[in-house]
């Protein structure tokens, strides 16, 4: 066979196109936790939760990225990326991006597969600034946020990229 003529190679390149098609999600899609446009003082605002699929086995790692578009004014915004164990009674912080009055993106990846095995007390909205709590994975995931100061043309943005999570 010559080329591209050969059966496996059109069965990859047919997958290839199946998987490009519009509409089909990607098993690794990145899902927007919450994007909002930051103009006043913001105390613990929440996003609606995100819910892994119970049908599923669950993520056993994400890759969270924080964008923050800073237009102008303002002092600080703080985001913690939370998951909760329990259905969302309670949440618990895994990652915090720490923003002030400059534009910013930053990563962190963390893993169910971390062991943690000294106790952890969990926070709600006061992991420090720039950290992450890896090895904490529930089946659900939320942001909180609070600014301080009057800002304009700013956002907030964070995506997550995982397995399962549905709205």
């Amino acid at each position: 066979m010559v080329g591209g003529d050969d059966p496996m190679s059109r069965l990859k390149q047919a997958l290839l196109a199946a998987c490009l098609l519009p509409g089909l999600p990607s098993p690794l899609a990145a899902t927007t936790l919450i994007k909002a446009t930051i103009t006043a003082a913001v105390t613990a605002a929440v996003s609606s939760p995100l819910q892994a699929n119970p049908s599923s086995d669950g993520p056993a790692s994400a890759t969270i990225q924080g964008t923050f578009t800073y237009g102008s004014g303002g002092t600080t915004a703080d985001a913690w990326v939370q998951t909760s164990l329990d259905g969302g009674a309670t949440w618990t912080d895994v990652a915090n991006f720490h923003y002030t009055t400059a534009s910013a993106r930053f990563l962190f990846n963390v893993s169910s597969l971390t062991p943690v095995t000294t106790e952890y007390t969990p926070t709600d909205g006061s992991l420090a600034a720039n950290t992450a709590k890896d090895g904490i994975f529930g089946s659900q995931w939320r942001v909180k946020y609070t600014t301080t100061g009057t800002y304009a043309g700013t956002t907030l943005q964070v995506d997550i990229i995982t397995k399962r999570l549905t709205q």
